[in-house]
């Protein structure tokens, strides 16, 4: 495995990820665009609560056992063949068991969303779930290696032939179960592409049985797994709740305005995934102070991105939504605009720092039973009074309640002083520099009152990003390493040589 300099640019590593996953994001980008376009309300909703249950049980049945990569590829060079292995063995065993209840019992589906039609496509959403779980390692097991040309590669890669097959079923087919089709051919692609870095990297890795290391490794993974299943659920419950509440047709509207920003999301990711093994060997070294430096530079890098696409998207959201999802969507944007509220939170990245510190792992495993339980209680109440609106309302608090709550344990966990504020300043900088372009950006939004919403959304987004770039130039926030990134992203596009990184 590549060895991980202290030295190494994060920013470096980072823009490998990003740099694969913006690309890809213009082949993804076009599914939903396309299915709002192509399909009516109703399947498209469908559509949606189908896909809901495969993104919930592939973010939920892992049990965060392949994130177990992460922590033993860098520390146990022993092991490192049955680390895989394992990983392998667990996952694609608790997707078949969960693909098997779906077949016995396809009337999970329709008891869950009160959508009869539902039933006929569980055994296929199973297929679906065995694929995708066992493919999402492939990621996983590339950055843990270090391989992040791979890795960056391997995205590229994946989302492109996603999004083909996504394509071609929409216009060809324009169906759910073309849709799922299209799943599964994505997910045999995927595993195969697995299969073939495993063994390579991992030669003969499938013989590497060791019971009693699976059971060490087990018993790291199982706290966080309890805690993340918990807060996958805390993150999907609510869109359970809406879809049997209100049936396909809301919860397509409720989906859409519930839509995730790809490009924020994919830098939060990229960051978080890089950030990982760099904290988990600082802890094993026992570099407390390099942890929560890398944590600050981490929460600068991402604020960057978040401030800013938050400030713009709440001035521009009508427009946003009309412009991609057309006018029938309209009754989205105030769902919409409470949504976006998560964007800030998202640079407050605490999870690398607690899997690090193993020994605080059940801390996040009650966390989030005490959320999960008063958030269905809360859903039960509230989704019936408050409609649609109350219940992302409620999902966004209990998100905001969880991550105050562990940035405090977190603080303590460093040793966090008053006079480490300091390393924070930035952000303060960034939001002032988001707000002022905001403000500007919803001056000059009214001007543009007879034009499209893409029209609208153009104009108003050149004007907000030379605002909030002459801002952030003017207050002298970026570092000479960042000045030389964006020189040389102009150079790459003009054609012209890039001048060398300074590493740090």
């Amino acid at each position: 495995m590549p060895s991980l300099s202290p030295t190494s640019s994060l920013t470096v590593r980072t823009c490998w990820l990003v740099s694969a996953k913006t690309t890809a994001l213009a082949f993804t980008i076009a599914i939903p665009l396309l299915l709002v376009r192509r399909m009516p309300q109703d399947a498209f909703g469908l559509y949606k609560q189908i896909f809901l249950v495969v993104g919930t049980a592939v973010d939920l049945l892992p049990l965060g056992f392949g994130l177990t990569a992460y922590y033993f590829l860098p520390r146990d060079e022993a092991h490192r063949n049955q680390t895989v292995l394992n990983v392998v063995l667990f996952t694609t065993g608790v997707a078949a068991l969960f693909a098997a209840m779906l077949s016995l019992f396809p009337s999970v589906l329709v008891l869950i969303f009160s959508e009869p039609t539902a039933a006929r496509y569980a055994p296929w959403v199973g297929v679906i779930v065995v694929l995708w779980v066992l493919g999402s390692f492939f990621e996983i097991v590339a950055i843990a290696e270090q391989d992040f040309k791979i890795a960056s590669a391997a995205i590229l890669a994946i989302q492109a032939t996603r999004a083909a097959f996504f394509l071609a079923a929409a216009v060809f087919g324009g169906t759910v179960g073309a849709l799922v089709s299209a799943a599964i051919a994505q997910g045999v692609v995927q595993v195969t592409a697995l299969m073939a870095y495993l063994s390579r990297r991992f030669p003969g890795f499938w013989r590497a049985i060791d019971a009693s290391f699976f059971r060490k490794q087990f018993a790291y993974a199982l706290p966080f797994g309890v805690a993340g299943t918990l807060w996958t659920l805390q993150m999907d419950l609510h869109s359970y709740f809406v879809s049997h509440q209100f049936g396909a047709a809301a919860y397509a509207v409720y989906a859409i305005g519930c839509f995730q920003l790809p490009l924020v999301a994919i830098v939060g990711d990229s960051v978080g995934s890089v950030m990982i093994p760099r904290i988990s060997l600082f802890q094993h070294e026992r570099r407390t102070r390099e942890i929560l430096l890398l944590t600050a530079r981490v929460m600068r890098k991402l604020a960057a991105v978040h401030f800013p696409a938050y400030a713009f998207l709440l001035v521009m959201r009508r427009e946003f939504i009309v412009a991609l999802f057309t006018h029938r969507y309209v009754d989205s944007v105030p769902i919409f605009a409470v949504n976006l509220t998560l964007i800030p939170l998202a640079i407050v990245l605490v999870d690398p720092i607690m899997r690090a510190y193993a020994e605080h792992r059940h801390f996040l495993m009650k966390l989030h039973g005490v959320l999960f339980v008063g958030l269905t209680v809360a859903l039960y109440f509230g989704v019936r009074r408050f409609g649609l609106l109350g219940a992302i309302t409620l999902m966004v608090i209990s998100n905001y309640v969880g991550r105050i709550v562990t940035v405090t344990r977190v603080i303590r966990i460093l040793d966090v002083a008053i006079r480490d504020i300091a390393l924070f300043g930035d952000l303060g900088k960034i939001a002032i520099a988001s707000a002022a372009a905001g403000l500007l950006t919803n001056i000059v939004r009214p001007l543009l009152v007879e034009a499209s919403p893409l029209m609208a959304l153009v104009v108003c987004g050149v004007w907000f990003v030379a605002v909030y770039a002459t801002t952030l130039l003017a207050t002298g926030i970026l570092t000479p390493d960042e000045r030389v990134l964006i020189h040389n992203a102009v150079l790459h596009v003009t054609g012209r040589s890039p001048h060398p990184l300074i590493q740090g």
